[in-house]
């Protein structure tokens, strides 16, 4: 099985611009118009221009929205300096969710896209998820 990430935007070219120099990512295959993969993660990202308040699918309960807003499943970047990796996201325009905080299992910043999505640093401890609490 092979796991694919897609992330909807507004802006494919923005977003282009944003997840390369946040995260160090670099475009890979364009498909369409409206679909850009970006390389450079542990496995591809797919970003999707969709329209503000398009349907996901059809006669969904909600329509998409690029406020600020967070899911239940989001995007986890490992990072070997979250201060640096954080100062880099936010000069690309990505807005931190307050503080960057301790854990047992290393470090983490809360962050937030340009167009709304939340996806968050971690810089590890030695232990990682191994260390006890």
């Amino acid at each position: 099985m092979s796991l694919l990430i897609n992330i909807d935007v507004p802006d494919l070219a923005a977003a282009e611009r944003f997840y390369s120099a946040a995260l160090g990512l670099r475009p890979g295959r364009r498909i369409g118009d409206d679909a850009l993969e970006m390389l450079g993660a542990d496995v591809p990202i797919f970003l999707l221009q969709r329209e503000e308040g398009s349907e996901p699918f059809a006669h969904a309960p909600s329509v998409r929205t690029f406020g600020p807003h967070w899911t239940p499943v989001h995007l986890d970047f490992s990072v070997p300096d979250i201060k640096s990796a954080a100062r880099t996201a936010e000069a690309a325009g990505a807005r931190r969710e307050g503080h960057i905080t301790d854990h047992a299992w290393g470090k983490l910043a809360l962050m937030r896209d340009p167009f709304g999505n939340g996806f968050c640093l971690i810089e590890f401890a030695d232990l990682g998820y191994d260390a006890p609490d």
